[in-house]
């Protein structure tokens, strides 16, 4: 990787940046005559209807000029703005200064608005209507992505309006998942024949999960599953199937199914397992703007007045 932070490939892109925009320029001079042979236009050698022949001539005057423009005007602009290697041009412009600039405007203009808000109990931050219109701003777009413009989720991505929460749903919980973010694993037991039992035993253990949340089941396969579920899957599930808030392991035995329900899919969780990230935005949003996001996704659920 030295290599790549050498001296020579600066040099090297200011060359190719230069004999690009220079190479044009010579190419569209030495078009801008026109070509003459044995006292007669030179032609293309394109000939039609026995004597019609086409002209070798130049583009006309003003099209040319419009070419000569642009080879002046890159030449301009890589002398004001960054465009040759490491030279960041006489402007001194960049797009990071320039977002920091825009960031610096918006937090004068818009600060003190999310310090009001920041001072604020999560309580108070969901029921106003100003707060919670900034929230669904930021949800939609930072959040919708994944949990979709009206915070019901998908396949692989929960849904933030009903009561199921993976970490917690009590306020500082969902604070802390929005701002650090959380990592979440379910270990494949395919290559691990002799824990399960193989794709058979994920079929038994599949059927046993079905049955804790009271889905149709194959009672002899869930009987079977069940003597593998209390060997292995209670270490993060528990011996009643509630799973485990403090490690993320979620509740099989109610409704909520974050892939899908299917004893199929099951079969798939368990033999290939899963594994997700929530991203974490407390650097990149701040404090303040969490704290908003956090009281829109409490008020989506229904459950910003419970303190829990």
């Amino acid at each position: 990787m030295s290599d790549f932070v050498s001296e020579f490939w600066n040099f090297y892109v200011v060359g190719i940046v230069l004999a690009s925009v220079i190479a044009c320029g010579v190419v569209l001079w030495s078009q801008s005559k026109v070509k003459v042979a044995g006292g007669k236009v030179e032609t293309t050698g394109h000939v039609w209807d026995e004597t019609l022949e086409e002209y070798n001539n130049p583009l006309p005057r003003w099209w040319m000029w419009l070419f000569y423009i642009t080879v002046v005007f890159a030449l301009v602009y890589l002398v004001l703005y960054p465009g040759l290697g490491r030279f960041q041009g006489i402007l001194g412009w960049s797009s990071v200064g320039q977002y920091k600039t825009e960031v610096q405007k918006a937090d004068a203009q818009y600060g003190p608005i999310y310090d009001k808000f920041a001072k604020m109990s999560l309580n108070e931050v969901a029921g106003n209507k100003e707060a919670m219109e900034m929230g669904k701003r930021l949800f939609l777009t930072y959040c919708m992505q994944c949990h979709g413009s009206d915070a019901r989720g998908s396949k692989g991505f929960p849904n933030l309006t009903d009561a199921d929460w993976q970490w917690g749903g009590d306020h500082e919980t969902i604070k802390t998942t929005i701002a650090e973010g959380r990592v979440a694993m379910m270990p494949a037991y395919g290559g691990q024949p002799d824990v399960i039992g193989g794709e058979a035993g994920a079929k038994e253990v599949a059927n046993y999960v079905r049955s804790l949340s009271g889905l149709s089941n194959d009672s002899a396969l869930a009987a079977k599953g069940k003597e593998k579920f209390e060997k292995v899957c209670v270490a993060c599930h528990g011996a009643d199937g509630k799973g485990m808030t403090a490690l993320g392991a979620p509740n099989l035995t109610d409704k909520v199914w974050l892939y899908g329900s299917s004893e199929a899919t099951i079969v798939e969780t368990i033999t290939k397992g899963r594994a997700n990230r929530m991203p974490a935005w407390k650097e990149f949003l701040g404090d303040a703007k969490v704290h908003i996001l956090t009281a829109y996704v409490l008020s989506q659920s229904g459950n910003a007045g419970e303190k829990k």
